[in-house]
């Protein structure tokens, strides 16, 4: 995680009249680190190793305000608990509904496509993704040899 980052999430959290502590800036920290989509349980467990003391409730609270400042997108979920991202960049979630693994998928169609959808609607989308169901190969192969 770059210094840039952590100095831009400090300062929104000074605008907004928000508290700076220690926790908040580890969660978000190590949500801007994963490149997967953990869930709050995840989360919690890796926090808790320098934090012992941190409970599943300020876990929630700062997934919650990361929302709310357009930081952190919840990802909603039949099998497991909601799973969370910071990519906030247009892209499409390649979600399976067997393993409930989630891959993030990037094209220069898709930025064109919300380019193009903007423009239409004449105004700025706050959030640019789409989830998209499908099999993925691991689950698809496995259904071959049960």
């Amino acid at each position: 995680m770059n210094d840039k980052d952590r100095m831009e999430f400090i300062q929104i959290l000074r605008e907004q009249k928000k508290k700076i502590t220690p926790q908040r800036i580890a969660i978000f920290e190590l949500l801007r680190t994963r490149k997967d989509h953990p869930t709050a349980e995840e989360i919690y467990k890796d926090v808790k190793i320098k934090y012992p003391s941190i409970s599943m409730s300020t876990i929630y609270q700062v997934l919650d305000l990361l929302q709310e400042l357009g930081w952190v997108n919840k990802i909603k979920s039949k099998k497991r608990d909601a799973r969370y991202e910071t990519n906030t960049t247009p892209h499409v979630n390649l979600i399976c509904p067997e393993c409930d693994n989630i891959e993030d998928y990037h094209s220069k169609t898709i930025d064109d496509f919300w380019s193009q959808i903007e423009k239409e609607f004449e105004f700025k989308l706050l959030n640019k993704r789409i989830d998209v169901y499908r099999t993925c190969k691991k689950c698809k192969n496995k259904k071959i040899f049960d």
